[in-house]
């Protein structure tokens, strides 16, 4: 099957926040990005709170939106790139999320699923079959700081890290630096430990803390909790980028 075509089977809907087209940053090459409504953490440095919930989304099909790749398949097969889908959370909805993984991947689109993996068991082996690279949030290797950035544990993350290795599914991890949280060095040595023992995962991709968010925050009449912080220095980002790589990890 080379070209999207409307299921004949039952269609699942989902609610989606928006979609948009990015470059380098959500998976290889020019990608279709879909951001689904909904999400069970409350991170702190979340730059999409306005996706917190399902219900502030708008319902769709599945043939509604295969329907809009269609319209960009060309360009983004041109550019090397595919479809992501991204969120808030997409395995909040994984019966939506897991039909939209299969019938872009069975019409020859690389796909990949941006996700913090705390909901990792409610993907199915089926729909990481039809995932050709999983984009996994780490947001600390440390339990109570993840706890504290989050609101949820670490645990999960980590086993479904675990599953994608065992299962032998390409992976980026991704980390966000966040000076006076997520740059302790013991913590980073953690996670270049256990990510070192990852064979499936390509690279690791340190995100500069930025604030560029803050006026979503205004926007919904909620505090930015990090107002205060300052992103993070080009030193620390080396610093952390060497200590990455002492362990072997790609750094990027």
């Amino acid at each position: 099957m080379s070209s999207i075509e409307p299921s004949t089977a039952p269609c699942e809907r989902g609610s989606v926040h928006s979609f948009d087209i990015s470059t380098g940053v959500d998976g290889p090459g020019t990608r279709f990005v879909l951001f689904t409504a909904g999400c069970p953490l409350r991170c702190l440095y979340c730059h999409n709170p306005e996706t917190w919930r399902m219900r502030e989304g708008h319902r769709e099909t599945a043939d509604a939106v295969m329907a809009e790749i269609g319209k960009y398949r060309r360009f983004i097969q041109v550019a090397g790139g595919g479809v992501t889908i991204s969120g808030g959370e997409p395995l909040l909805q994984p019966a939506f999320t897991g039909e939209l993984l299969r019938r872009c991947h069975d019409s020859g689109l690389h796909t990949a699923l941006d996700t913090s993996g705390y909901l990792g068991e409610r993907a199915t082996d089926a729909m990481l079959a039809d995932t050709d690279l999983v984009l996994l949030d780490i947001k600390s290797f440390d339990p109570a700081v993840y706890r504290r950035l989050t609101g949820a544990p670490l645990a999960p993350t980590l086993r479904f890290a675990r599953r994608l290795a065992e299962l032998g599914r390409p992976a980026w991890i991704r980390y966000v630096l966040v000076p006076g949280l997520t740059d302790a060095e013991s913590h980073i040595d953690g996670l270049a430990e256990f990510v070192a023992t990852l064979p499936n995962v390509e690279h690791l991709e340190v995100l500069p803390f930025h604030r560029m968010a803050a006026h979503k925050y205004a926007d919904l009449g909620l505090r930015y909790p990090l107002a205060d912080v300052e992103p993070p220095s080009a030193e620390l980002l080396e610093r952390v980028h060497a200590r990455f790589r002492a362990h072997g990890v790609d750094s990027r």
